[in-house]
């Protein structure tokens, strides 16, 4: 089982300004969300950042209520959290693979989110990855996001936007 590999992990980041996270869960398997959330909250609090969280109900909602979030709101970043686990139908690859590209889209849009949505063939598998003291991929998600955090700070305005601008000329070529 991954549970013995060794993995590098980066240094937490630090701010001056303490950043503002939103979890998204969706605790289908509720004992699972919980340990996501209990390992994201602590990562999250040990950069000296705040969170609030929501749940919806699937995998499927969560990139959903990110974007929603990210319109409505003022989050620096999000967590993103929940369980698949292989059932007998390619329902599975749909909620994987959906929710997976939609987290993806919104990151590629410069939204600082951590995809901790474990895609797993049994509920033992997920206990693994779960479980705050052991491979705490919730915390793993939060410091994720804290990272891309940091990395938009540093690298200017959080809020430049993607995509073309309207912008009109004035005689002589001048920005209006």
């Amino acid at each position: 089982m991954a549970a013995a590999e060794e993995h590098y992990e980066l240094e937490r980041p630090s701010f001056e300004k303490a950043p503002k996270l939103l979890i998204v869960v969706a605790p289908y398997y509720k004992d699972i969300a919980d340990e996501l959330v209990a390992g994201a909250r602590t990562e999250i609090e040990a950069a000296g950042g705040t969170h609030e969280t929501v749940e919806v109900p699937g995998a499927l909602e969560v990139p959903i209520a990110i974007g929603i979030a990210e319109r409505m709101s003022n989050f620096d970043g999000y967590v993103a959290l929940g369980c698949v686990i292989r059932g007998e139908t390619t329902h599975y690859e749909t909620v994987c693979n959906d929710s997976s590209r939609g987290l993806m889209l919104l990151g590629l849009q410069g939204l600082c989110v951590g995809n901790g949505i474990l895609t797993v063939e049994t509920k033992d598998q997920a206990r693994v990855r779960a479980e705050a003291k052991g491979q705490n991929k919730g915390g793993g998600a939060a410091a994720a996001a804290l990272h891309l955090i940091a990395l938009s700070r540093n690298w200017g305005n959080a809020r430049k936007g993607v995509g073309f601008t309207s912008t009109l000329l004035a005689k002589g070529g001048e920005t209006v």
